[in-house]
């Protein structure tokens, strides 16, 4: 998504998905990070036109490695009508695209607003209506609207992200969960099938999204979008740069009127549906995969496979490749290697002692891939390669990409992952945001004083790893923190 909540539960957050009230969806808006231009491959081939409906349809902290590469927006692959039927209201013009890159950082938890919701409400419905919104669903989606100040307390206090990888993936990436996704190919089978040969996306792949964002519609919300979208586009936090755009796309969607303001029901974060769509995400990449005249994300189980396809194909999903595997690395290594944004042939790692996670050795290939230590040298272990980076597009928080590729493999039949050593140090969220106000006092861009260790405070950390002697292995320890606090 998420983005991508982030995914969903009871505890509220906000990815390319979104936390319900609980801890049984993962979401939250820990989107993915700003794109560095990259070399573009070809566009995955779009499904043959002759397989989708004849009907118009719907259309949906830290940079990235240079490494990456984005295939080119994906539009939806459904044929649109030339005209539109007769009493329809007229064409709503087509926003700038918003899903190419990923959002800019947020402002400061601590920012402050200024001017008052009611004007800055009405400035707002002149400038949609200026846009070619219809005074019709500006009316209906913004009569009478008022500020949820719940909206923007859930926003600030996301601390779900700051727990350590191995904490957080035991409480997302469960035993329910991979029986829950491991059902859903079966009870999908067909439409997955399809999703694989048209758009080359693995079912494990998709349905452990589809698990961490809603728990399969179980937990995708049950508040006015409209509101959390008009609340958040006026905070200072996330409106000005992200989610104006997002509000103006709801009444785009309500405008060509695949819902109303009545139907748009969903999370805190202003996500719609079962694999949490942002408004912009869902009016480019949302599609009718089942033929029969509408896109619903909410409750068609054929629409959200297809259309979450569709999107990580809009990510760069490369078909026939992994996308992350467990290893085991030897005691001794090139430690400041271990480095998302440092790619080495698989058999590079092989010849460096790095094997499966059952002992057998790697593949001898020249396929290109990082290796991921989240706890640092003694904790588990992974390869990622190319097709993580979808997962941190659509997430920017390094645990959920990591959980969510983790949970996959484990749909897919992988044994549960190796946990290290018992006694590895995890810093307490005070530690990990003073590690980082020292990082940001010597110059680092750590991004937002949060406590979450994501990938610019961890690029930060390997530096000061081996400035100071220790193995570079980007994982951020006591050790560190207090030659730190000495001026080391």
């Amino acid at each position: 998504m998420r983005c991508l909540k982030l995914g969903g539960g009871a505890v509220a957050l906000l990815v390319c998905g979104v936390l319900s009230s609980s801890i049984a969806s993962a979401g939250g808006i820990e989107f993915g990070p700003p794109q560095e231009p990259a070399r573009a491959r070809s566009a995955p081939k779009k499904p043959p036109a002759a397989t989708l409906p004849p009907a118009a349809a719907p259309a949906r902290e830290d940079a990235l490695p240079e490494t990456v590469n984005r295939a080119p927006t994906a539009t939806s692959p459904l044929p649109k009508s030339s005209d539109p039927p007769l009493g329809a209201p007229p064409p709503v013009p087509a926003a700038k695209s918003t899903t190419s890159g990923m959002p800019p950082p947020p402002a400061p938890a601590n920012c402050r607003n200024t001017g008052r919701y009611e004007a800055w409400l009405a400035g707002f419905r002149k400038e949609a209506e200026a846009e070619g919104i219809s005074r019709r669903a500006i009316s209906s989606a913004l009569d009478g609207m008022t500020l949820d100040q719940s909206v923007i307390a859930r926003d600030r206090k996301q601390g779900f992200f700051a727990q350590s990888f191995l904490d957080f993936s035991a409480k997302l990436a469960t035993g329910n969960r991979i029986q829950s996704g491991r059902a859903q190919i079966a009870k999908n089978r067909a439409t997955f099938e399809r999703v694989d040969k048209e758009f080359g996306v693995p079912a494990s792949v998709i349905t452990g999204f589809w698990a961490l964002e809603s728990d399969f519609g179980a937990g995708m919300g049950k508040l006015p979008i409209l509101r959390s979208l008009a609340t958040l586009a006026y905070d200072c936090r996330r409106g000005p740069t992200m989610f104006r755009d997002e509000l103006k796309a709801a009444l785009r969607i309500i405008d060509r009127g695949d819902m109303t303001a009545q139907t748009m029901i969903g999370s805190w974060a202003g996500e719609i549906g079962q694999t949490q769509f942002l408004p912009t995400r869902y009016l480019e990449h949302a599609i009718d995969y089942d033929g029969d005249g509408r896109s619903n994300l909410f409750a068609n189980a054929a629409d959200i496979i297809g259309t979450t396809a569709n999107y990580m194909v809009h990510l760069g999903w490369r078909r026939g490749e992994p996308w992350l595997e467990e290893v085991r690395v030897p005691d001794k290594l090139a430690w400041e290697e271990a480095d998302l944004t440092i790619k080495h042939p698989r058999s590079k790692w092989a010849a460096w002692g790095v094997e499966r996670a059952d002992g057998r050795a790697l593949s001898a290939d020249e396929l290109p891939a990082s290796l991921l230590l989240p706890m640092g040298r003694y904790g588990p272990a992974f390869l990622a390669y190319a097709n993580f980076d979808v997962y941190l597009q659509w997430n920017q928080s390094l645990n959920y990409a990591t959980t969510a590729a983790y949970l996959a493999t484990r749909i897919d039949g992988a044994p549960a992952m190796s946990r290290g050593r018992a006694d590895i140090a995890v810093l307490s969220d005070t530690d990990a945001r003073d590690l980082q106000r020292i990082l940001a006092k010597r110059g680092f861009d750590v991004g937002e004083i949060d406590g979450k260790i994501g990938l610019k405070t961890r690029q930060a950390v390997k530096t000061m790893q081996r400035k100071l002697g220790l193995p570079a292995d980007s994982y951020p320890t006591p050790e560190l923190l207090t030659a730190l606090r000495g001026g080391g």
